[in-house]
Formats: structure tokens, C-alpha cells, sequence
């Protein structure tokens, strides 16, 4: 089946397309983590040592610090993290990646940048880092970017079902 050549050149459903398919892998990348993308971006910030308290950890991702004490819950059940006395604030936790923890975030970003490649894959290298600059550009100029990753995917995600949903 061959999409019209019409809805081919509307820059909407190209975008959301490729967003769409980018989702669907990426998705699959962080099955299995505790809080998925949100278990992810934890994982990934205890990864780079970023200091500081479990709230502060909770403000820098946008996560509301109830919901971040019930995802670090989850990801100390599975192994992932751990909580432990802030040296400088006996009250405060600080949030260390543990062993599993590790081989667990390097299985991840190893599986989404294979979900990059598929979605990048029809373009030649060239293109490929030709794209990735034009659409750093874009993101990072036109107001509406967020530094909390799951919530613009959880946006897209709602704003996906509002269109699949039929109107009444």
C-alpha cells in the first residue's frame, strides 16, 4: 500500500511517522525497567555520578518526588540502584547505581541505539548526522523543548490517543 503523495509531503505525518516508529523501538528498548523511560533516565543520571539528594534528583527529571520515591522503590526491588546516606545532610539519600544496575543501563543504550539505526537506517551516514543537527536545532529553538525526555514522549503518547479516539 502506497501513501498518497499529498499526505507524503505534509511535514505532520512525516514527523509524527518517524516519531511513531522511534517510539514503538525505544519503548521496547526499556521494557523491563522498573518506571520504563522514566527507570531509564534515573538509571542514566545516577550513571553520570550527578550528585545531590533524591528530591534534587526527582526536580532535575520533573518527576513530582512522591512518584520518584515509589520509581526508586521499584528500581532497588530489581537490583538497580540503591539509596544511601548523603555524607553533607544525614536526612537526604543519594541515589548510586549498583553493578546490576550498570549492565543493565549498557543493555539499554546498546538496544536504542539499535532503535536509532532502524529508524535511521534508509539514510546514509551523512544524512543520518545531517538530520540529527537539523533536528537539534528545531528542538532547541523552538520554545517548546523540555529537559524531561518522558514527558514530551508522554505528551506525544496522549496526543496520539486523542487522535485515534473517535470524536462525538
Amino acid at each position: 500500500m502506497t501513501t498518497p503523495p499529498a499526505v507524503e509531503s505534509d511535514l505532520g505525518w512525516a514527523l509524527g511517522t518517524v516519531m511513531r516508529t522511534y517510539m514503538a523501538a525505544a519503548n521496547d528498548a526499556v521494557d523491563g525497567i522498573p518506571g520504563g523511560p522514566r527507570g531509564y533516565q534515573v538509571l542514566a543520571a545516577a550513571n553520570r555520578g550527578e550528585r545531590g539528594s533524591q528530591l534534587a534528583l526527582a526536580q532535575r527529571l520533573g518527576v513530582d518526588r512522591t512518584v520518584m520515591t515509589y520509581l526508586l522503590d521499584d528500581l532497588e526491588t530489581a537490583g538497580l540502584v540503591e539509596r544511601r546516606p548523603d555524607p553533607a545532610d544525614r536526612r537526604a539519600r543519594r541515589v548510586v547505581l549498583t553493578e546490576a544496575g550498570s549492565a543493565r543501563l549498557c543493555d539499554v543504550e546498546r538496544r536504542l541505539r539499535t532503535a536509532e539505526e532502524h529508524v535511521l537506517g534508509p539514510l546514509a551516514p551523512e544524512e543520518q548526522e545531517t538530520l540529527r543537527a537539523l533536528l537539534r536545532r528545531l528542538a532547541t529553538r523552538t520554545g517548546a523543548h523540555s529537559a524531561d525526555v518522558c514527558a514530551v514522549a508522554e505528551e506525544i503518547q496522549k496526543q496520539d490517543a486523542a487522535v485515534a479516539r473517535p470524536s462525538r
